[in-house]
């Protein structure tokens, strides 16, 4: 029996006509049935009712969940597979729904049902909290009634087999308000009953139990730890009240100063430190220290500067973390002192075009072309402020001193940006001090393109083949063009240099794309009206001024074997010919010359003949000259109604032929004026004509009939 479901695309073409409705069918089942649970039988539906032989061939359709669910052919009986886990195909959705597709095809009808399978949910999950222990927080302070929302517990089922409600375990001191939110889900806040006294009892251990409403009723459990808080009554005290400290100027950002440190006898946040300035300091100091807020220490976090400012003085508090903070103050006395820390500074002042931090310079830039001006300055004096500049980079560019402290960058020769596009040079400033101090910078040149580049092809003659008769719109090859350019300058567009062939415009036979350059035939081609397209090329670039370039193609059309061969010789009549044979001709009788034309070239062209058909095997054809000859004598008594089949082959790849069927009618003799020809042919040839007349007799079925056309004067 061949498988419906293999042909049912088929099937459904077919027998579109006869599929009179289709229908919904709606069923349910518990999940976690055990295999082999029977759904229904959809043999049994009421949509089958009307049919006089119950229902067959039931075919489940292929689909996602169709591996849940077995249907049995005869019946249509629906069966579980395996068990099937609602929470795992539908997850927490309010309605689990399988849909599968089922057809029945019999007595030429084809029906359609589409199965609704709802799973239904069974109280198969417990309620859980993620955590098995919920930590709690809370001030010995708090006012009574203060809430603080504890964690949600999970429950995979719906409906009542979900959450329906907590409870907490027995005590004085707390309860829980169990509330539900929009979406359904039931939480609870822990509320505060009576006041808190951390002296009496600094914690507490509660149960919090979260149930469903299954039946029987499952339930879930966490640990909640209520820690209560100190309420803060003591204040920071700093191990000294003022600290001064030495710091050399050329000190390093993060540099540390100080580690500062004060104590809270209080317990939890009424005893947590953090560290600050104090609000009286001034923006100065905050940008140039800064102060870890956990661990008191004291960092430099900017340069500071002897000949700006020698001294700083500032506060820093602590201050606990109670609702209602204590601080204490300790004053900072920091002393700079003097070191030679101020490095050369450089400012280069391009007089080209900026865009980035880089400067633009074009490629027509003459030799000795004055590109930037640099200036160095040192805040130090004497020897500490003087400086000495250098310029390291590429010898297109040199360092010219154009007064005190300032510099010139000029060219030393033509720029070029097909060879260097961009130079990085570096800037050194070195003063004269002990030990001396440098400011290194560096300085992008880049060169802009003008359009002094034609583009250039990658050939200078492309020669390609195409196969004739290709279909319009086919590949013929792709031109490449390059320009070293940028830019504009560098953007190629394509286009044919327009020319006459054969009366008609070359952009009706080939077009290209003027962007990547591919070259597509619009037309089909035909090897025997073009034997070759030549063609140019020409790739132009957006510069101004606009730069091109040519390249020739030369496209080679190649023969395909698509001209079957035409018999000229005889004349045919659809097909047919009839040859006078004289009744006692000898063997070896020349009876006729087949001859015949083929349009192609080549292998294409190349004809050889052949004897398809011939029960009295009484005739041999020679494979090259088509010359048609007897093999033995006749005997007038047993041939009648004489005629074979001969068949013109060329030699390409697939072959094409033509078919001739000739008709031979017998006289008793020939006219005088016809001459008598014998053919004589070697053992050899004998043997291969004969062999050729049984393979050629084995292939006539599949031979075809050539029509033709002859052409008079």
């Amino acid at each position: 029996m061949l498988n419906l479901l293999r042909f049912l695309p088929v099937l459904l073409l077919g027998v579109m006509s006869s599929l009179s409705f289709g229908e919904i069918a709606h069923y349910y089942i518990y999940e976690e049935e055990a295999p082999g649970t029977v759904i229904a039988v959809l043999s049994e539906h009421s949509m089958f009712n009307s049919t006089d032989r119950p229902a067959s061939n039931f075919h489940l359709m292929k689909q996602f969940n169709s591996s849940l669910v077995h249907i049995q052919e005869s019946d249509g009986q629906l069966s579980i597979v395996e068990r099937i886990d609602r929470e795992h195909i539908c997850k927490q959705s309010l309605n689990c729904i399988l849909a599968l597709d089922v057809v029945s095809f019999s007595k030429g009808q084809l029906k359609l049902i589409n199965v609704k399978l709802e799973v239904r949910d069974i109280n198969d999950n417990r309620p859980h909290f993620t955590s098995s222990e919920i930590h709690v927080n809370i001030s010995e302070n708090s006012p009574v009634g203060t809430r603080i929302p504890l964690q949600i517990a999970i429950d995979e089922d719906i409906g009542t087999n979900s959450i329906m409600n907590y409870e907490i375990s027995a005590n004085s001191q707390f309860s829980i308000d169990v509330q539900t939110r929009a979406d359904g889900v039931k939480y609870t806040d822990l509320v505060l009953m009576k006041e808190l006294d951390r002296e009496s009892q600094s914690a507490y251990s509660l149960e919090l139990v979260a149930m469903d409403g299954g039946s029987p009723s499952l339930s879930g459990s966490a640990v909640v730890n209520v820690r209560v808080l100190d309420f803060n009554d003591n204040s920071p005290v700093f191990e000294k009240s003022a600290v001064t400290v030495d710091i050399m100027e050329d000190a390093p950002v993060g540099y540390l100063l100080m580690d500062l440190n004060a104590a809270d006898p209080d317990e939890g946040a009424n005893g947590e430190i953090i560290y600050s300035f104090s609000p009286q300091v001034s923006p100065e100091v905050c940008q140039l220290f800064n102060i870890n807020p956990k661990s008191g220490s004291v960092i430099l976090a900017g340069k500071v500067d002897y000949e700006t400012k020698q001294t700083y003085e500032f506060d820093v508090q602590a201050q606990d973390l109670s609702s209602n903070p204590l601080t204490a103050t300790c004053k900072i006395t920091v002393h700079v002192i003097d070191v030679n820390d101020n490095a050369p500074a450089i400012t280069i002042t391009p007089l080209t075009s900026v865009n980035k931090g880089i400067a633009y310079i074009t490629e027509t830039t003459a030799k000795d072309s004055f590109v930037a001006l640099i200036s160095t300055s040192d805040r130090d004096s004497g020897p500490n402020g003087q400086v000495q500049c250098t310029l390291y980079g590429h010898q297109h560019f040199k360092l010219q001193q154009a007064y005190e402290d300032s510099f010139m960058i000029v060219t030393t020769s033509p720029l070029d940006r097909e060879r260097i596009v961009e130079y990085n040079l570096t800037l050194v400033a070195e003063d004269l001090g002990f030990s001396s101090l440098k400011t290194i910078k560096q300085y992008t040149i880049r060169v802009s393109d003008e359009n002094d580049n034609a583009p250039v092809f990658t050939k200078q003659i492309y020669e390609v083949s195409v196969l004739e008769n290709n279909s319009a719109g086919a590949y013929i090859t792709t031109v490449i063009a390059k320009d070293p350019d940028f830019g504009l300058n560098a953007k190629i567009s394509y286009r044919l240099v327009d020319a006459k062939l054969m009366g008609q415009s070359l952009t009706t036979f080939v077009a290209i794309n003027p962007e990547s350059g591919v070259l597509r035939a619009v037309r089909s081609l035909d090897y025997e009206k073009i034997k070759q397209l030549d063609l140019e090329v020409e790739a132009a670039d957006n510069g101004v001024p606009q730069l091109s370039t040519r390249t020739q193609i030369k496209i080679k059309i190649i023969d395909e074997n698509d001209n079957a061969p035409v018999i000229t010789f005889p004349l045919l009549d659809n097909g047919f010919t009839e040859i006078m044979l004289p009744i006692n001709a000898p063997q070896n009788y020349l009876v006729s010359q087949i001859t015949g034309v083929d349009n192609d070239e080549g292998l294409n062209a190349q004809l050889f003949y052949s004897i398809v058909q011939d029960t009295q095997r009484l005739f041999a054809i020679n494979r090259v000259t088509g010359e048609l000859s007897l093999t033995r004598k006749m005997d007038a008594l047993q041939v009648k109604d004489l005629s074979i089949v001969v068949a013109i082959h060329d030699r390409g790849r697939p072959s094409l032929h033509c078919n001739a069927t000739i008709k031979f009618t017998l006289t008793d003799s020939l006219p005088s004026s016809v001459e008598i020809v014998i053919m004589q042919s070697s053992a050899e040839e004998q043997q291969q004509k004969d062999l050729s007349i049984i393979f050629i007799a084995v292939l006539s079925g599949g031979c075809l009939v050539c029509r033709y056309w002859i052409l008079v004067g």
